[in-house]
């Protein structure tokens, strides 16, 4: 007996995404899955020139996926590599805000330095400002793509210390936090324009980013009591959700904050 079920279908075909961050780590997987799903992807880099181009070599080149040289520290920044995207492929539908910094040294809040603390919020939250700002006005002034009536999607990438704090890194945590109110703010002014505007906020995940407090017996044995699955996550089991948020499946969720942390943000 032959089984009619062929699946379940996330396509992005026909749909532009801009992924920030794009060359490593949750970024890096999110770029492999969107172009899985069919769509057109340009990502941002800030150094790794040789890895980004190689990437989007590997995925289709400057007809499918582009990788754009961007340092994202300010508004004009964000409003910039938005243009770079629109420039090279003619839309966006979809924008991930993945990119950030995380400073691993503790750094307890009578001590951190203003340059810390500027730095962190211009990275993480000035230039997210700027991304928005034009990635809004892009999806307002275009022709609907595909079979939903979606004029876009916006997906900001925030963390557990959004919700829980963070001890020693009040700076990340106030960024993130900042990115969570965003979400619900940008959804209650947009989704009745057809854009919807969701957070993903990852836990603990093996990247580049994380690997020094992993890689420290006594940090990594801390985290992971903290976590019910007791492992930290992969890259792709983030990039999944966020790809899910830019579909039709996702079709009925605006501002919402999807937690994969392997249940930690409940124990904290």
């Amino acid at each position: 007996m032959t089984s009619s079920n062929t699946g379940v279908p996330l396509s992005l075909s026909g749909r532009v995404a801009l992924i920030t961050g794009g060359s490593r780590g949750i970024g890096a997987a999110s770029v492999r899955l969107f172009r899985k799903a069919g769509a057109k992807v340009a990502f941002s880099y800030q150094s790794a020139a040789s890895i980004a181009n190689s990437l989007a070599a590997e995925l289709g080149g400057p007809d499918h996926c582009i990788a754009i040289q961007q340092n994202l520290a300010s508004a004009d920044d964000g409003r910039a590599l938005v243009s770079s995207a629109v420039t090279a492929f003619g839309r966006l539908d979809c924008l991930v805000v993945n990119h950030g910094v995380w400073p691993s040294h503790d750094a307890p809040i009578a001590t951190m330095s203003t340059e810390q603390w500027r730095n962190t919020l211009s990275i993480n939250l000035d230039s997210a400002f700027g991304l928005v700002q034009a990635a809004v006005a892009q999806m307002l002034a275009q022709p609907v793509s595909g079979v939903t009536n979606a004029k876009g999607h916006i997906v900001l990438v925030a963390s557990t210390a959004a919700q829980r704090g963070e001890a020693f890194h009040a700076d990340y945590a106030a960024s993130k936090g900042a990115l969570v109110s965003l979400t619900k703010s940008l959804s209650s002014e947009l989704a009745g324009q057809g854009i919807y505007c969701n957070c993903v906020a990852p836990g603990w995940v093996a990247t580049e980013m994380s690997q020094a407090a992993l890689n420290d017996p006594a940090t990594s044995k801390k985290l992971l009591a903290t976590i019910p699955l007791g492992r930290v996550g992969h890259v792709d089991e983030i990039a999944g959700p966020i790809l899910f948020l830019c579909t039709p499946l996702a079709g009925f969720c605006s501002g919402e904050i999807f937690n994969v942390n392997g249940g930690a943000v409940l124990v904290g």
